[in-house]
């Protein structure tokens, strides 16, 4: 059965009862209060008293306005009275007693004609007191023989003529003192317990009516998705719940106080009794309570199933909820476990590698251990009995699979990385130690003194003796020792295998050539004719002697040697310095950008520092998640193919510019260093990264390491000149100093003031330096003229795609730190309006840049012939550009012209 359907069955069971059968106020409707005020009008005796049969007696007192009562409200009184006794009482059959003692025949016919119509209940006897005055009693008396049949009474009318003849009937204790009996009757009184007990039924089925609502309410409720819903709801249902326990409880304490009031006489006076309606009122009010008792219980247990319905519908989704955070943790956990597939190509590699296997389990170990929590909470919530089983065992199963997946295959990276550096350091005991140290041997090997018999047995006994060392590196036979490692290495392998064979090849040629330079000179023989048996290409090696090699030949030989491993000096330092510096800048960032963030040193980092991390560290995160993950792995691809070099730096031409944002910000960078380098935070992560340089050394490092790539370009282009790549090499060298040009000069064009316009609309900056100025200007003072022709201004020049700033270079310290110049800006010439003079006589260092025909010349003195060269080239080219753009404007124009024109 669904929870729905589970609801719905409690709600309809529990709260379905219906209310005590004797409640009038079920009845009467819209009615009632016409009916309380036609009791207290009518004043009629209700079923207070009882017959000698227990059968109840409803009393007509005498009443002037008995024929003024409209006939709906004696309809209500009448059904109300005779709903009041229990069944078992009403059943006997009601006894009406009217008192018409001093009224006339008129009002007793009336009287009965009334009851007779309107009466609801089953009739037993009906006494009258006939009026006492003599001629109405006789006309009372006729009048009841002649009309009997038209009341359509079937139970026997009795005419009385006096209380004493009514007592014969009906005993005094059941009569009140107006019928000579001994009853105590407040009717007021019994007014308002009637209304109390109504008003206390009405209660109880409104209350009731209540409780059936909210359990269907809560039974057509469809359980939420997600916590939030769910909270929401849990909160809504218990607060209307505790307002209907509040309803309760009021409905309880209303009929105990009722209950308290009906027995009042009881607990005044011992002597007193409770009357047989009295008693029929607190058996109503018990038979209410114990109603009201019954319903609390069924809601109580109703409610207790389905709070803890919505309680565990909580539980589960926060399960849930926590079940997808952790998962993803995992997933991406996993999916870093999957993508280090990397095995090293080198020890230093493998132990890197091991290093960040480390902290990827490291890292690992809060979602694992959050994975491991959420599957014991869903244990213990399938312990609880909870509804969810089903939806609850798969996602703490998938929680431990993902935790042993994970435990397992760092175990088995472990190994394979653990294999990867065992083999590694054989490796490099057979690469550096017996291959390099045989391949310079084979170099300092003289070709000159291997020409003559002793030389060549001297190097042939120098190489078998090499030779004889293979064994003790573990070469002897090298693929019989690799296959013991797992075949995922074999790639690598593979690689110092083919360089043991290179090797192992020159050498079997260095010895067949010294073998030949050996081989004892004789003096030639006569030919003779061979043998027929022997085969004519075959010749003796001890008549043949081998030409000697030419001095170009060895020249060359030693040369291609040397090369070859210069180059492999060169791309191994590449790499080693590339890993060291992917380290540097991932200390610098985990040691002390993320510590600023650490609240644990919040108290130690200055003012000025706070919301600074942006400005004293730039982009650095940047340029580390670029070498890290891209640049190095690309570069260590080049150490076994070093021609790819050049094309690894043209490839990621456009990543490298990271640099020059870097340097942009540099300037800021070191003036706020200046201002909190002292502080005691940065003496905290400098001594807890145990380096021995300040932050700012390290700052620099990325400056620096710009620089390096084009320093070791150069020494590789030096040495692969006519190789495969060198082209390639060319153009990256050529690649990195425009790289390392546009870092210098944006770096001069952030320090230029005064400017002010917006630098960045310029166009692209394409030179910048300092030069000797001088100006003439047509307009001006000859006086003026005359000393600028002879005093130069120290002015540095930007010069950009549109137009020539002249700045004024200004160098000063401040507190004893060398400051970054600052360029001051003093003019400047759109590019557009100026023309140049490419030589000035007297001087090959000066050219002229001239303004609105030549109405101002600005004479520029560089500080040297091929710096001059350089910007003049660069203007002309700058201003062929404009020329060329402007007669395509012209053309456009002229043919929209003649379009329009017809032509």
């Amino acid at each position: 059965m669904s929870h729905k359907a589970e609801i719905s069955t409690q709600t309809s069971l529990k709260f379905g009862g219906r209310l005590d059968p004797g409640f009038g106020s079920k009845r009467w409707g819209l009615g009632m209060n016409v009916t309380w005020r036609s009791l207290a009008c009518t004043g009629v005796c209700v079923c207070v008293c009882r017959g000698k049969d227990g059968a109840p007696i409803i009393t007509f007192p005498e009443y002037a306005g008995f024929s003024d009562i409209p006939d709906e409200d004696f309809l209500n009184v009448v059904t109300y009275l005779t709903s009041i006794p229990s069944l078992e009482a009403a059943s006997i059959g009601f006894i009406i007693v009217i008192d018409r003692r001093r009224d006339k025949w008129s009002a007793v016919k009336a009287s009965l004609t009334r009851i007779a119509g309107a009466f609801p209940g089953n009739l037993q006897l009906v006494f009258v007191l006939r009026p006492s005055r003599f001629i109405h009693r006789t006309i009372a008396d006729i009048g009841i023989k002649l009309y009997r049949d038209d009341f359509k009474m079937k139970v026997p009318i009795i005419m009385l003529n006096s209380v004493s003849d009514l007592h014969g009937y009906i005993d005094k204790s059941q009569l009140t003192r107006e019928l000579g009996g001994t009853l105590e009757y407040g009717h007021s009184q019994w007014i308002h317990h009637r209304t109390a007990i109504e008003n206390f039924a009405m209660t109880v089925k409104t209350t009731a009516q209540m409780l059936q609502t909210f359990g269907t309410d809560l039974a057509e409720t469809e359980l939420p998705n997600d916590v939030q819903c769910t909270e929401e709801l849990l909160s809504s249902h218990t607060e209307h719940h505790n307002k209907l326990k509040d309803e309760l409880k009021l409905a309880v304490k209303q009929g105990a106080t009722l209950l308290t009031c009906i027995r009042e006489p009881v607990t005044r006076s011992s002597t007193s009794k409770l009357s047989e309606d009295e008693l029929e009122n607190v058996a109503t009010v018990e038979r209410l309570l114990a109603q009201l008792d019954e319903t609390e219980k069924a809601f109580d247990q109703f409610w207790s199933k389905h709070h803890l319905k919505l309680e565990q519908c909580l539980q589960l989704r926060h399960f849930e909820h926590d079940f997808r955070e952790v998962k993803l943790e995992l997933d991406n956990l996993m999916d870093a476990q999957a993508g280090f597939t990397d095995i090293g190509d080198s020890v230093t590699r493998v132990e890197h590698l091991l290093k960040e296997q480390k902290q990827l389990e490291e890292k690992g170990q809060e979602p694992l251990e959050k994975a491991q929590s959420l599957a014991l909470h869903g244990d213990q919530l399938i312990q609880n009995n909870h509804y969810a089983v089903d939806s609850i065992r798969p996602k703490c199963v998938e929680l431990r699979r993902i935790c042993d997946d994970f435990t397992n295959e760092t175990k088995k990276k472990y190994d394979i990385l653990g294999k990867s550096l065992e083999l590694h350091k054989q490796l490099d005991k057979v690469s550096k130690q017996w291959c390099e140290t045989g391949i310079y041997l084979l170099a300092s090997q003289a070709v000159d003194k291997c020409q003559s018999q002793e030389g060549a047995e001297t190097a042939l006994c120098d190489i078998e003796k090499f030779l004889g060392t293979a064994k003790e590196h573990q070469v002897s036979n090298p693929k019989e020792f690799y296959n013991q490692f797992d075949m995922i290495l074999t790639a690598n392998v593979q690689k110092v295998l083919q360089k043991l064979e290179d090797v192992q090849e020159m050498f079997d040629k260095r010895q067949v050539s010294l073998k030949k330079l050996a081989a004892k000179q004789t003096r030639p023989v006569q030919p003779v004719a061979p043998h027929p048996e022997s085969s004519p290409k075959r010749a003796s090696p001890k008549n043949t002697r081998p030409a000697p090699l030419s001095k170009p030949q060895r020249e060359r030989f030693q040369t291609h040697t040397h090369s070859v491993l210069t180059v492999l000096h060169i791309i191994n330092e590449l790499i080693e310095t590339e890993r060291v510096y992917v380290e540097e800048l991932q200390s610098i960032i985990e040691g002390y950008a993320s510590e600023m963030d650490n609240p644990d040193l919040i108290h130690l980092i200055p003012s000025a520092l706070q919301n600074k991390k942006e400005v004293l560290f730039g982009n650095l995160p940047e340029i580390y998640e670029f070498h890290n993950r891209i640049f190095l792995k690309e570069l260590e691809n080049c150490i076994e193919n070093p021609e790819l070099l050049g094309r690894c730096f043209l490839k990621r031409k456009e990543d490298l510019q990271v640099y020059e944002k870097y340097c942009q910000n540099k300037l800021r960078s070191e003036a706020l260093w200046r201002q909190c380098g002292d502080s005691l935070f940065f003496q905290e992560c400098q001594r807890k990264l145990d380096h021995k340089l300040s932050l700012d050394a390290y700052l620099l490092k990325p400056v620096q390491r710009i620089t390096k790539y084009q320093l070791l370009l150069k020494e590789m282009l030096k040495c692969s000149k006519n190789s495969e790549g060198t082209a390639e090499l060319e153009e990256a060298l050529a690649t990195m100093l425009d790289i390392i040009k546009s870092v210098n000069d944006s770096m001069h064009q952030i320090a230029i003031t005064g400017y002010e316009g917006d630098v960045h609309e310029l166009g692209k900056l394409l030179m910048q330096g300092s030069f000797n100025v001088w100006t003439d200007h047509k307009k001006g003072h000859s006086k003026v003229k005359d000393l600028a022709r002879f005093k130069p201004m120290q002015r540095h020049l930007f010069l950009y795609t549109k137009i020539l700033l002249f700045c004024k270079k200004r160098d000063e310290n401040t507190d004893g730190h060398e400051k970054s110049p600052s360029y001051s800006f003093k003019n400047s010439l759109k590019m557009s309006t100026v023309g140049i003079t490419e030589n000035v006589k007297g001087d090959n260092k000066k050219f002229e840049i001239w303004y609105n025909g030549r109405e101002e010349v600005y004479i520029i003195q560089a500080s040297s012939i091929e710096l001059k060269n350089i910007w003049v080239s660069e203007i002309r080219k700058v201003l062929t550009g404009q020329l060329e753009a402007c007669r395509g404007r012209t053309q456009c124009v002229i043919f929209v012209v003649l379009q329009w024109l017809g032509i």
